[in-house]
């Protein structure tokens, strides 16, 4: 294991790609599904339930050579609100923000109300941050709460 100051790194550095911290340990899964990290030919480090003072527990993962397009970024938002992403290269940070939800979530969310529109016509969804946590429909105004929704595919 790497040491960092008086600290020991759990996870291994990557020379080039992208590291998500601060995920919440409880949607690790979720994420890795979300972003198809399985199905990836490149190294995927995966820590979860680690120490964490701003959050008790949380994940990280860092994917090897791969760095994440908005739209992925966007679906990740719904999943890992205030999650870090750091862009790595040679081993070395060179951009890091926090994942923030998009004010608008165009075909990444399904509607959960059975007679919306986008459950019946081949159409993306639209969706309204109206508070946080909390989306409306652009078609049939149903609210829904952000940890309930479905991603689409």
């Amino acid at each position: 294991m790497q040491k960092s100051g008086n600290q020991e790194l759990l996870v291994a550095a990557i020379k080039d790609g992208t590291v998500i911290d601060h995920i919440p340990s409880s949607r690790i899964y979720e994420v890795i599904n979300l972003l198809g990290l399985q199905n990836l030919g490149s190294a995927v480090v995966i820590g979860c339930n680690l120490d964490s003072g701003q959050m008790g527990k949380k994940s990280i993962i860092k994917v090897a050579d791969k760095f994440f397009t908005p739209d992925e970024v966007n679906r990740l938002s719904v999943i890992a609100p205030g999650a870090t992403l750091s862009i790595i290269r040679n081993y070395d940070v060179v951009e890091k923000h926090q994942v923030k939800l998009p004010q608008t979530l165009v075909g990444i969310v399904r509607c959960d109300n059975p007679v919306c529109i986008t459950n019946h016509e081949p159409m993306p969804t639209h969706f309204h941050v109206i508070a946080p946590g909390k989306l409306r429909c652009h078609y049939c105004d149903h609210e829904q709460k952000i940890e309930k929704v479905k991603i689409t595919k």
